[in-house]
């Protein structure tokens, strides 16, 4: 194989890795930090950097002390165009050997990272590197690290600048010392979406009308999570008005409610609970469960006579009427739908209406074996101990023959 193939193949491949690499973030050369400082001679002094942007993960820094005059021969920004990612620093590549200054004074100085301001200052005015997250404790002329997320505690995830102490060891002349700092951002934790901030919309869909209505909300409530994540960088959903951040909740919530099959576990869970109040006595709080479901589009006959049956017994008989043909448009052949309309129009006070149902099917059963004329009796049994009017019940069960 001649040379040129092969440096055509070694080209490709660089340029395959460098390309995949960048995929997971980028050196944000824009806010990179640069500051030339002078130390006078035997002082301590304390440099914030400029915060960090969200999502960082990797700082490189290179310190250069320079003798009067001297300029760097290149910045740390342009080195760094050659090294496509961290791992090109941290496995220890020829690349990073480039991260020094070629040039540097004579001069030396200590110098530590802390990564508030309050450590800072103590340093500042005791020398105390104790709680220092980097030290540097043997007197350099340059230097330069990669310092990551995950393996220093000088970038912190609620922390957003970091500050470096230098102390001079020059004791008669001032020092001229340039700090270079770049931040590597990670492509997905720059839109700010971090553990802390994502339970932070958990807990906000959580308390919606629509997460309070499901018995286990966490698939729903998730679903929510990736839309808004989707939408917005978490710092720009939190700057939404309120009534900005709630038509939100509302239009990804009815999203997620067909995509997660929640509405149907939602309504199923109503229609059971609603079941369990009339069962209870508790027909006030049934009739709001039911009212729902129909309010929502999602009401099957059962709903619709389970809340007549309900209003009957709270004695609102017009309302009664009104869900129980709506429950009869769906089926007219549901006997249990015909009975309670004919109950809801015996007590109220149209015993002509209530007369034809109760003729029309006391020839058939109810269910496989239960009549019409033994359903009337049970019900009218039910009524009277709810002190239900009972004065037409024997003109009912004489008209059926009893």
């Amino acid at each position: 194989m001649n040379i040129n193939k092969i440096l055509f193949i070694l080209l490709i491949y660089f340029s395959v890795n460098s390309i995949f690499a960048q995929k997971d973030g980028y050196w944000d050369k824009e806010r990179a930090f640069k500051k030339e400082i002078v130390v006078s001679a035997r002082e301590r002094i304390v440099i914030k950097t400029e915060d960090l942007p969200v999502g960082t993960t990797e700082v490189v820094y290179r310190i250069t002390l320079l003798d009067e005059n001297q300029q760097l021969a290149s910045s740390l920004v342009s080195v760094l165009k050659s090294i496509p990612d961290p791992t090109g620093i941290s496995q220890g590549s020829a690349g990073a050997v480039f991260l020094l200054s070629k040039i540097s004074g004579d001069d030396k100085c200590k110098y530590a990272i802390f990564s508030n301001e309050a450590l800072a200052s103590q340093y500042q005015k005791s020398g105390a590197t104790e709680k220092a997250c980097y030290e540097q404790n043997m007197a350099v002329s340059k230097d330069a690290k990669l310092l990551s997320i995950d393996k220093s505690l000088c970038i912190l995830p609620n922390s957003n600048a970091m500050w470096f102490g230098f102390e001079s060891k020059n004791w008669i002349m001032n020092q001229k010392i340039v700090i270079e700092v770049v931040p590597w951002v990670n492509n997905r934790l720059s839109r700010g979406w971090t553990l802390e901030n994502r339970k932070v919309i958990i807990n906000q869909c959580k308390t919606s009308e629509m997460a309070k209505s499901l018995i286990n909300s966490d698939d729903f409530c998730v679903c929510v999570l990736d839309k808004v994540q989707k939408e917005y960088k978490f710092q720009e959903f939190q700057k939404l008005l309120a009534i900005e951040k709630s038509k939100a909740f509302k239009d990804y919530g009815n999203a997620c409610f067909k995509e997660t099959g929640a509405s149907n576990t939602m309504y199923s869970d109503l229609r059971k609970q609603a079941n369990d109040l009339v069962k209870q006595g508790q027909y006030g709080a049934a009739i709001d469960k039911l009212l729902n479901i129909v309010i929502n589009g999602q009401s099957k006959i059962e709903d619709y006579n389970t809340l007549g049956s309900a209003y009957i017994m709270t004695k609102q008989y017009g309302k009664a009427i009104k869900f129980l043909k709506e429950g009869e448009r769906l089926d007219d052949s549901e006997l249990l739908i015909q009975m309670n309309l004919a109950h809801a129009y015996l007590f109220n006070k149209d015993f002509k209406s209530a007369k034809t149902i109760y003729k029309k099917y006391q020839s058939q059963n109810v269910t496989n074996a239960l009549s019409w004329t033994q359903k009337v009796k049970q019900d009218f049994e039910t009524f009277q101990k709810a002190g239900l009017p009972s004065g037409d019940f024997n003109r009912v069960l004489r008209l059926l023959g009893d």
